[in-house]
């Protein structure tokens, strides 16, 4: 199939992480009606049965991947499974993430700590891992992790998840910079800000959700992003000023 205007990820295949609410939803669901055959990742069966449902009403389908993004040996069988099925792999969405406990440093208690780093940072390095050959394959693959404007603070009491995410923008830069001159994979990272979901909630008990855009907002910019036509590589695009960030580039 060729892409067109309206599905421009027509026989395209998107592997979304933490797909099952939020932003990850949301894109599974953006990536879908840009025509993309969607791989979903979550740990809730029935959620990812409803995307499912949804993914369908969108005229698209899915393969639904319940799994938890902290078993490494599951995203490296994933990778392979992908291989078997497909023979690549052309977007993939890194969004999976926790807050973590918003306590001192000095309260935070070893498992907490290394939950949040497994989920937010060390997940995200498994998976390109087990996805880049993959998205080598592909004609413009394509990838996106979703970063936080805490990577670049350092707000009291936010330390485990501020740590995490700048973990995973150098992480994502990184790749960028392996991958800039030798493969058709461009690699960018999202910093989403505030927005309507679960997570900014619990960090945010008092705001009123009305005032924050909705995850749908936030998943069209990662689904301009993921298209073909999108050629820069190691940017961070910032959905509350909506600019496209340059880093430094590596020497």
């Amino acid at each position: 199939m060729t892409d067109t205007p309206a599905r421009p990820l027509s026989g395209r295949y998107a592997l979304v992480t933490g797909a099952t609410r939020g932003i990850g939803q949301a894109t599974a669901l953006a990536l879908a009606e840009a025509g993309a055959h969607v791989i979903a990742t979550g740990r809730t069966a029935g959620a990812l049965e409803e995307l499912d449902d949804a993914i369908q009403k969108a005229g698209s389908t899915a393969t639904l991947v319940p799994l938890d993004i902290k078993d490494g040996p599951g995203i490296d069988r994933l990778g392979g499974a992908l291989y078997e099925r497909f023979g690549r792999l052309d977007v993939f969405v890194g969004n999976a993430g926790v807050l973590g406990p918003m306590t001192p440093l000095s309260q935070v208690e070893p498992k907490e700590w290394d939950d949040a780093i497994a989920v937010n940072l060390t997940a995200n390095w498994r998976l390109i891992r087990s996805l880049d050959p993959l998205l080598r394959l592909s004609t413009a693959g394509r990838a996106v992790l979703v970063s936080s404007g805490a990577a670049s603070k350092a707000r009291a009491y936010w330390g485990v998840y501020a740590t995490s995410k700048a973990g995973l923008e150098v992480l994502g830069r990184t790749w960028a910079a392996e991958t800039m001159n030798l493969s058709n994979l461009r690699v960018n990272l999202l910093n989403p800000g505030p927005v309507r979901t679960r997570m900014r909630a619990k960090a945010f008990p008092g705001e009123d959700p009305e005032t924050l855009p909705a995850p749908e907002d936030v998943a069209q910019a990662i689904l301009a992003l993921c298209l073909p036509s999108f050629e820069d590589t190691g940017r961070l695009y910032d959905f509350p000023s909506r600019k496209l960030l340059s880093f430094q580039p590596p020497a």
